[in-house]
């Protein structure tokens, strides 16, 4: 069974200030987004393969509720100093598959329609992991619904991202769940002092990069 990368989300202070950053090295920020009953909110930035959200925590109470409180989102946010502040997200490659790529749990928050749910991963409460996730529905940017398009298009002429690698201080020791996100090979994972995610876009053939630190942890090559 094939799968392929969705998105990556890295948690930020609140407003995603740090998202003009971006748009300062010739990003285009595509549309904001909430996330009604679990308490979250979002910037985004969209390519033609896959998505880079900044999310935040803009309601506790909603963070914390009993239906949300096992994705552990409150708690990886308001630590995403001290521990990993990201989200893997990824989808079948085939839209009529049903498997998951991962040990999981069932998801269904309230801002989906009922007929939709999230599969989570086992290392949801592992805040020195990335929260794993897999959406049925997910699919390429370049191929949404008309309605739905968003701005592909970028000054620094980056297209598809096509590398994805985790460096973490505790790539020593992994869980389940993690292992089996790397058998699908659309995640790479090193060893590293400190967390920090490199996004590689179109198999880096210009041998360029950006590095994001210390405002977010996050490099770019191309």
């Amino acid at each position: 069974m094939a799968f392929e990368f969705d998105h990556l989300f890295i948690c930020v202070d609140i407003g995603a200030a740090v998202a003009a950053n971006l748009i300062d090295l010739g990003l285009v920020e595509g549309t904001a987004n909430t996330h009604p009953g679990q308490g979250t909110a979002n910037r985004r930035f969209f390519f033609h393969n896959a998505m880079l959200e900044l999310l935040w925590v803009r309601d506790p109470a909603e963070a914390t509720a009993p239906l949300t409180r096992l994705t552990y989102l409150w708690e990886r946010w308001q630590n995403r100093h001290l521990e990993c502040p990201f989200g893997i997200c990824l989808r079948p490659a085939t839209a009529d598959s049903d498997h998951v790529a991962f040990p999981h749990w069932i998801y269904q928050p309230t801002y989906l329609p009922e007929a939709l749910s999230i599969a989570m991963g086992t290392n949801s409460a592992m805040l020195g992991e990335p929260l794993l996730f897999q959406t049925p529905f997910g699919k390429r940017p370049d191929q949404y619904d008309p309605k739905q398009a968003q701005p592909l298009n970028h000054r620094t002429g980056w297209r598809e991202i096509t590398r994805v690698e985790l460096i973490s201080p505790t790539a020593d020791s992994i869980s389940p769940a993690l292992a089996a996100v790397l058998a699908t090979r659309q995640l790479r994972l090193r060893r590293g002092a400190a967390y920090r995610i490199e996004l590689g876009f179109d198999r880096e053939r210009q041998g360029q990069r950006i590095d994001c630190r210390p405002d977010l942890p996050l490099i770019f090559t191309w």
